[in-house]
């Protein structure tokens, strides 16, 4: 339970914050996007990094089925037609579900208006939600007004609080340090005076992360020349190096590659560079979702759920069909069409771009008119 007295400690309460929270609806992030793709500006360096996302090749194996993807295989650049692969179900979807973003802020910034603070990082943003299937409907975004160096110092503070707190008592030696740097942080923003303060920073975040279980949250920075940091739960959540080497800084300059001119701390090299509170298994979780990666039928709607250790062969789908025609073996479905969610059930696998498996041929047939958007065959290894 979180604590009703404010602890370094304990997760707090967000009914204790005195933050302002400013929601962004499912509206606004819709026009948002629009906007995003009708700037004057591009070609610019994301347009340029899709177009190298849409030129490389994925192989058809297993190991496909469970790594991180990005693809753009057809039609023209909008959300619809570029699908990624979700790390917490495993399924391929599109990058145009959108999300509630709440904004924390100190009450001073309201004249700060909060749509230009998410357009800054939309293609980040965009990413990042569509990397989840579950608990990405709401994203949530604390406004500050740190320089670089107070970013990386805060950053650095909560990666050791949540990975030395998540299971519950510390050592003293941990107590002690915890103690340490927080006086010697708030000390410090309080001196350059900023806002918030950090007391409020710290309650607000972890209660966020407490209450709501993201996957990830944002710590948002409006000064011209630092940076913003994206603080993910869980190692398991950061998007993979080899799909995001060589995402762009962010920077106006499109020829720019200084991580130096980032505007949003995007992890492309992994986890090795992310900064992610809790790194341990097996603990008593306290902050941020728990990552619990599954394989699950392609279906949105539908819940069954593939056993790693069941046999495959056999078990292929329809060649991308608008019939959804199965090729799989007629045990894997029952008398009534519907799949068995037994442990020995592993799923039929789409026979023409062997990256999504299906339940039953019913529900490859409702999937098909999202999936044959990006449904094609392999390129040769």
């Amino acid at each position: 339970m979180p604590g009703r007295h404010y602890s370094k400690f304990t997760p707090p309460s967000l009914s204790m914050s005195e933050l302002v929270c400013q929601k962004l609806d499912n509206d606004a992030t819709d026009m948002l996007i629009d906007k995003w793709l009708e700037r004057p500006h591009r070609p610019d360096s994301y347009y340029d990094w899709f177009q190298r996302v849409r030129e490389r090749k994925h192989a058809a194996n297993a190991n496909a089925r469970r790594e991180q993807i990005l693809l753009w295989n057809k039609g023209v650049f909008v959300p619809e037609n570029i699908f990624t692969r979700t790390v917490d179900t495993g399924r391929l979807i599109p990058l145009d579900r959108t999300w509630v973003t709440h904004v924390y802020h100190h009450r001073s910034m309201k004249r700060l208006t909060m749509m230009p603070v998410i357009f800054s990082m939309l293609p980040e943003l965009m990413l990042l939600r569509g990397m989840h299937d579950r608990g990405c409907d709401d994203i949530y975004v604390i406004v500050t007004d740190l320089k670089r160096h107070e970013m990386d110092q805060v950053s650095e503070y909560f990666q050791y609080v949540c990975q030395h707190t998540s299971s519950g008592d510390c050592k003293p030696s941990v107590e002690r340090k915890i103690n340490h740097d927080y006086i010697q942080l708030n000390n410090t923003l309080d001196r350059n005076r900023r806002t918030p303060c950090f007391p409020q920073i710290d309650l607000t975040l972890r209660a966020i992360l407490y209450e709501k279980r993201p996957p990830f949250i944002v710590l948002f920075s409006h000064q011209t020349m630092s940076y913003s940091q994206i603080l993910f739960a869980n190692p398991h959540f950061v998007p993979a190096q080899e799909v995001y080497y060589d995402f762009p800084s962010g920077c106006p300059n499109p020829g720019c590659t200084d991580n130096c001119c980032e505007l949003i701390r995007f992890p492309k090299q992994g986890a090795d560079t992310a900064a992610v509170l809790c790194t341990k298994k097996k603990v008593r979780y306290r902050y941020g979702r728990r990552a619990r990666p599954k394989e699950m039928c392609n279906w949105i709607d539908c819940d069954v759920c593939f056993s790693d250790e069941a046999p495959v062969s056999g078990t292929t789908a329809g060649e991308g069909s608008s019939e959804g025609s199965s090729e799989g073996s007629e045990a894997s479905v029952d008398d009534h069409g519907s799949a068995r969610t037994h442990a020995n059930f592993a799923g039929l696998i789409c026979s023409r771009c062997k990256l999504v498996k299906y339940c039953s041929p019913e529900h490859q047939r409702l999937d098909w008119e999202e999936h044959r958007r990006v449904c094609v065959k392999p390129s040769a290894e």
